[in-house]
């Protein structure tokens, strides 16, 4: 492990140490923050038993299946749309005006018309996630396209390079850096909707989980399912950063 790995590491005992010390001295109540005797106690319960209609891997798999079908979707139509638009002027003064608009509302505010024109069923959630996921993805691809130094682009065009080999072959390996990190804000805003978007019309996930644990007043079930989505974001969030280390190489060779 690293020296970062093992400080991070460190921090984490030190959380959980300061957690026992406070709970079980009554420094805080076990009503308002569960001990971490009732944290395993429900994360048992809805492993093994179930809770709020599954387990804990029922509802993990559902929601995991929701973000990463809101994510591809974001991906799919947000690179395109910002490589459109960071290569063609016109396309940028005939998009962004309406991409303005609707880029301040919050993701949460489409809940009910995604209710109203997709039902209660999983497509209104993914369609509220793809939204949060969406606007990151297009302005770090714009952005991206638009830093690329202008002699790099010249010269291709010099060489006679082909407009669509040119976009595959300088433009985008050029814009992939910034594209990553739209990538990861979009991730990170899917999960980040995800429960509030799974909190209306939800028989399955994480949020319901959520939602009926606050119903129930059942500060463990709480922390348990706000420990699973942090954990499963950690995880994308991983597998997300192997594959642009693997899309990137020749970017960590050039750096080396």
């Amino acid at each position: 492990m690293s020296r970062r790995s093992w400080i991070g590491l460190a921090t984490m005992i030190a959380l959980i140490g300061i957690w026992f010390l406070t709970t079980a001295t009554g420094l805080v109540s076990t009503m308002r923050f569960p001990s971490p005797r009732d944290f395993w106690s429900a994360l048992h319960q809805i492993a093994t038993r179930g809770y709020a209609n599954g387990t804990l891997l029922a509802h993990s798999l559902h929601s995991l299946k929701l973000v990463l079908m809101g994510f591809a979707t974001a991906v799919v139509t947000g690179v395109p749309l910002g490589l459109w638009m960071g290569w063609s002027r016109k396309a940028e003064a005939a998009i962004n005006p309406v991409f303005l608009i609707i880029r301040p509302i919050p993701p949460l505010a489409w809940i009910p018309l995604a209710i109203l024109w997709l039902g209660l069923g999983d497509a209104a959630k993914v369609m509220v996630i793809w939204f949060a996921a969406f606007v990151p993805s297009v302005i770090n691809t714009f952005a991206g396209v638009r830093t690329i130094e202008r002699p790099i682009l010249e010269a291709s065009r010099m060489l006679g390079t082909p407009r669509l080999r040119q976009i595959v072959e300088v433009v985008m390996p050029a814009a992939l850096p910034m594209i990553f990190t739209g990538l990861r804000l979009s991730l990170q805003a899917s999960w980040t909707t995800l429960v509030a978007a799974e909190l209306v019309g939800a028989l399955l996930g994480i949020g319901f989980v959520l939602n009926v644990a606050q119903q129930d007043i059942y500060p463990g079930m709480i922390l348990v399912g706000m420990a699973t989505v942090g954990v499963l974001g950690w995880v994308t969030t991983r597998a997300l950063g192997m594959v642009e280390r693997r899309a990137l190489a020749w970017n960590v060779a050039a750096r080396d």
